[in-house]
């Protein structure tokens, strides 16, 4: 059953959801804004797979954070990330680390981060990643041997890389879902690419992004895809409000970076865990009335 919705002045069609499956209309399930179960393990490694080879930062669940800790048991999904244009892997560890404590291995390729990145080819890489991971769960000797789940596979990406993961879901019938930060246009067009789509994709926004702001970028992307799709707005959020420190040339808003990426993490960690992961007592969250009437996020979506 379809019902109109009118979220910052514009009527948008969602689905009229049940309660999820395995919880009850007012159950209450652990805070995805809030660190998850695992510590939060890291390894800087050479990812060679699909004929290119690149270096790229790996999170993941671990049994004790930090560096090269031991992996966490059980098989857990995978999601690669694409930084955003002369953005180091660095400026996103505190999402890309949230992710990993509730279990979710994520690679972030370092390629393309010079003044001519080429976009067909990050998306490559963002592949290569995935494949690089499956590959690593039957590799003898790998920390990851045994450790992923390789038919949940993700992407994710900022600006740029978020332009990205759209090209390359495009590409690879493997991934499950999309959900990323202030995606950019890219050549070749992440708007076409996504028009392509049918795997559900979340695009999380920025309302004061000036740099690839939502009328040029996402709103043109979120049109263009078929259902399922999201468009989320961080009110008073701001394009680099999605990296942990500024750098040159970056733009502010009306709430704190602080803010923003708790936000930030909420939003895309609920979203994996409901698509990715297929948890559905997450569906309310991403999709229900809390997702409706949230106060920090403008809701735009049909399933």
């Amino acid at each position: 059953m379809w019902r109109r919705l009118t979220v910052a002045g514009a009527t948008v069609l969602a689905l009229a959801l049940p309660a999820p499956l395995g919880a009850s209309a007012g159950s209450v399930v652990p805070d995805p804004g809030s660190a998850g179960a695992y510590a939060a393990g890291y390894v800087d490694t050479t990812v060679s797979a699909a004929g290119r080879s690149f270096s790229a930062r790996v999170y993941y669940p671990a049994t004790t954070p930090g560096n090269g800790q031991p992996v966490a048991a059980g098989r857990f999904p995978a999601i690669a990330f694409g930084h955003g244009f002369l953005q180091g892997i660095s400026r996103y560890h505190s999402t890309l680390g949230h992710l990993a404590t509730w279990g979710f291995i994520v690679v972030a390729p370092g390629s393309h981060g010079g003044l001519s990145p080429n976009h067909s080819a990050f998306a490559d890489d963002l592949n290569a990643a995935l494949a690089w991971t499956v590959a690593q769960d039957t590799t003898a000797g790998s920390r990851f041997a045994g450790r992923v789940d390789t038919d949940r596979l993700g992407l994710s990406g900022h600006s740029m890389g978020g332009g990205a993961s759209l090209l390359a879901a495009a590409r690879n019938p493997r991934v499950v879902t999309v959900a990323n930060l202030a995606a950019a246009e890219t050549n070749p067009s992440a708007k076409a690419a996504a028009a392509t789509l049918t795997l559900p994709v979340q695009l999380v926004a920025g309302e004061r992004d000036s740099i690839a702001g939502i009328s040029g970028h996402q709103r043109p992307i979120y049109d263009s895809k078929p259902p399922a799709k999201q468009l989320r707005t961080i009110r008073g959020g701001y394009h680099c409000g999605f990296l942990d420190s500024s750098s040159l040339f970056c733009d502010s808003g009306s709430i704190s970076r602080a803010t923003q990426l708790q936000l930030t993490r909420r939003l895309l960690t609920q979203w994996f865990l409901r698509h990715l992961a297929g948890d559905a007592a997450y569906d309310a969250a991403v999709w229900g009335t809390p997702a409706q009437t949230d106060p920090a996020v403008a809701f735009e979506g049909v399933r």
